[in-house]
């Protein structure tokens, strides 16, 4: 994805983008990208991409996140094909998670609860907002 603002504007708090605009601003990127295949599948795609951006925007292997899906020629070969483009979206989600441990941090919370703050924060986002239902 493209935006007219960088990720260290999102962490500065300069710009107001948020976990829901990303993963809205996600979901057209995937539905673009894959015009041609089934909404349900265009959804799951969606749904491991982000996970992926989730993954490795919070400091985790790229290759224990594969192992996942070791089963799955389909799914090693597609994480392995959409790693380097993704790059930009995990930069972002990174800000944007940043941002929101600061937030509460400058609320007042410890770094570690703050932390898991954002953990349950985004937990609950993700459960409620799904793009590609209404």
């Amino acid at each position: 994805m493209e935006w007219e603002f960088t990720p260290e504007q999102v962490v500065k708090g300069d710009v107001g983008y948020g976990l829901e605009s990303f993963r809205d601003d996600l979901a057209r990127e995937v539905r673009s990208n894959m015009a041609d295949i089934p909404h349900a599948e265009q959804e799951q795609a969606f749904h491991i991409v982000y996970d992926l951006c989730h993954w490795l925007a919070t400091g985790r292997d790229f290759e224990a996140f594969v192992a996942g899906f070791s089963e799955s020629p389909f799914a090693d070969a597609f994480l392995r094909t959409v790693r380097d483009p993704i790059s930009p979206n995990v930069e972002m989600l990174g800000a944007i998670l940043q941002r929101l441990i600061m937030e509460r941090i400058e609320s007042g919370l410890p770094l570690e609860r703050a932390v898991s703050a954002v953990e349950e924060f985004h937990r609950q986002s993700v459960v409620c907002h799904n793009p590609f239902r209404p």
